[in-house]
């Protein structure tokens, strides 16, 4: 057997093996980093803030209005009961409840916007929540899919793995190093076949001596234009 044959073996096993781990890396980015996803989830923390911001305000603005429904109602006990004689302490009163009234009016104002808005954030937080539930939905079948081949890749990736364990053994350590570094530099092709009297990766022409060199069995031979080590039948 030539030298190159089983750098070449292994050379194809190597890119059966990258193909796979790149669709993992794919599958995997894909089911941890869904944009769509991310961005309704967002959407929904967003709009549930918003909304128990409103919430708040709402209660405050009754609470104020409440409280000052209180004093008025005292002021006015205090009018009609009775208990008070004095005309100038009675208008003074008077003036006080027409005050509060006054005041009463721009506290119910700002309570109906309150409501408004606590109605209205409402409504767009249960539409995100429902917006991603749709989404969760349609992607929990998508990501259904991505597992099922994840899985199936991942029993590739295994068998390709004892495949190249195999491939290893009758190759001389030397020769094991010249392919890796030719495997980092020539983006993971380190051995080119010699197809028609061409280097197979670069097209470059590959005289007969060169040729038969590729079939050595102890020596390798190199592409005269790309580098990579050459393997002819």
């Amino acid at each position: 057997m030539s030298a190159s044959l089983g750098l070449y073996r292994l050379g194809q096993v190597d890119r059966q093996i990258d193909r796979v781990r790149t669709r993992l890396d794919a599958i995997q980015n894909a089911l941890d980093n869904d944009a769509e996803l991310r961005s309704a989830r967002a959407r929904l923390e967003q709009t549930t803030e918003e909304h128990l911001r409103a919430q708040h305000s709402l209660k405050n603005a009754e609470a104020e209005v409440g409280a000052l429904k209180i004093k008025i109602e005292q002021a006015e006990s205090s009018l009609y009961g009775g208990s008070i004689k004095n005309p100038k302490e009675l208008q003074d009163i008077q003036k006080e409840i027409a005050s509060l009234k006054k005041h009463l009016a721009t506290l119910e104002e700002r309570e109906l916007e309150a409501m408004f808005l606590a109605e209205e954030t409402g409504s767009s937080r249960d539409k995100a929540k429902t917006d991603l539930e749709l989404i969760q939905a349609r992607l929990g079948n998508e990501h259904k899919k991505l597992i099922e081949e994840q899985t199936d890749l991942v029993k590739q990736m295994e068998s390709l793995g004892q495949e190249r364990e195999a491939a290893l053994a009758p190759i001389e350590s030397s020769m094991l190093r010249s392919y890796e570094d030719l495997r980092n530099q020539k983006r993971g092709v380190a051995v080119a076949k010699v197809e028609d009297g061409v280097c197979a990766s670069c097209g470059t022409p590959i005289n007969a001596a060169l040729q038969q060199n590729a079939r050595s069995q102890k020596n390798l031979a190199y592409c005269p234009s790309c580098g990579r080590i050459l393997f002819a039948n």
